[in-house]
């Protein structure tokens, strides 16, 4: 097996899930109209300061085809990527079985991408964000109703171009957002952020680079430390950062000016789904007055609508307490918590930002 090709992280289907995302990683009011994707391409136009467009040209690019390999092949492919996530690589993945296809028809064809959907959501059911950009892939890019009249062949070439269009957006998500976020820090703020997140890191290490004067306090991120990782990261930045053990959270709130959070996924509520411990953040972010934003690309929008805690799939990480757990002992190994739209105060997104009402609206409109 190739070196480095990114693995089921489910291979043994009777012990509980490990989610590949945890296994590897670490008054503004928008609105927005039922076109998902004109909003999205409007929103990527943006220029971003100090971008390299050589370089966005060169991500765009699909990679060498892996010949017969098939849509995982293609995906693990874009996932070695540094700065691909999953749901772009999903993306990148189906445009290329569009390209590769040998259907004849558009119900073949149809019926072909949805196999390749369908195989990518069960390469990892517990990514809601895999899952969400197959679902948002599917709605947009194989939308028939102005292809129907149109010869075989030119209408493959539009779903091909819908799907790069589609690709290009989601990876121009990140700097969108770090542009839209930049009006909500201010010199001399003080922040907390949870874990670790590359949008939330793009959005910071923007700040850095307009000379904006601001401080951060980071949870440390058990069990997997990945607080210590993004704390590392801004510390390199040259950003003043503090490290919190998770518990001190309450503790320190009245020193912070506001929360900036990622996101697993955003749901039909408006509420997110996140790291373990974003709920409580929130609840004490809330409680004391602290504005909590998060940041999140329209890639993650679900079609999901938790009622509680419980009410997702389950998703857990391997826990190291670094001293032996006394037998008989039940350990909590749920990876992620779900936090109701009332704890959130907006959400940035490529889509721009939206207060979680909008959100709720948007994800109707979207799979009317």
């Amino acid at each position: 097996m190739e070196l480095g090709a990114a693995q089921n992280p489910n291979p043994n289907p009777d012990a509980p899930p490990i989610s590949a995302y945890y296994q590897t990683r670490a008054e503004h009011h928008g609105v927005v109209s039922s076109d998902w994707l004109a909003h999205a391409a409007a929103a990527a136009a943006l220029p971003t300061p100090g971008a390299d467009a050589a370089g966005v040209e060169d991500a765009a690019a699909p990679p060498p085809s892996p010949g017969t390999g098939g849509v995982i092949e293609e995906f693990n492919s874009w996932r070695r990527k540094p700065e691909a996530a999953e749901a772009v690589a999903a993306i990148m993945a189906l445009t290329a079985v569009i390209r590769s296809s040998r259907a004849t028809t558009m119900m073949e064809l149809e019926i072909e991408l949805k196999k390749a959907s369908d195989k990518l959501k069960s390469w990892d059911a517990t990514s809601i964000s895999l899952s969400a950009a197959c679902d948002l892939f599917m709605r947009f890019v194989t939308r028939t109703s102005h292809l129907e009249h149109e010869k075989f062949d030119a209408a493959k070439s539009r779903l091909i171009e819908r799907g790069e269009k589609f690709g290009e957006i989601s990876l121009k998500a990140r700097n969108t957002i770090a542009m839209l976020s930049q009006d909500f820090i201010s010199d001399g703020c003080t922040m907390l952020v949870h874990g670790y997140s590359r949008v939330v890191l793009e959005v910071l290490k923007l700040a850095a680079s307009n000379r904006k004067l601001f401080r951060v306090l980071c949870t440390e991120g058990r069990p997997d430390r990945t607080g210590l990782r993004m704390s590392n990261e801004l510390a390199a930045l040259g950003i003043p950062v503090k490290v919190l053990i998770d518990s001190a959270v309450a503790y320190s709130m009245d020193e912070i000016d506001m929360v900036f959070v990622g996101a697993d996924g955003v749901v039909e509520s408006g509420g997110i789904i996140n790291m373990m411990g974003t709920y409580q953040i929130a609840l004490v972010a809330h409680s004391m007055n602290k504005p909590v934003y998060v940041a999140a690309e329209s890639y993650k929008f679900a079609r999901l609508y938790p009622l509680d805690q419980k009410d997702m799939t389950p998703a857990h990480r391997p826990i190291d307490f670094g001293v032996p757990v006394p037998a008989g002992v039940e350990v909590e190994t749920s990876a992620r918590d779900y936090t109701p739209p009332q704890y959130l105060t907006l959400l940035l997104t490529d889509l721009g930002v939206l207060t979680p009402s909008v959100v709720s609206d948007e994800l109707i409109q979207l799979y009317l």
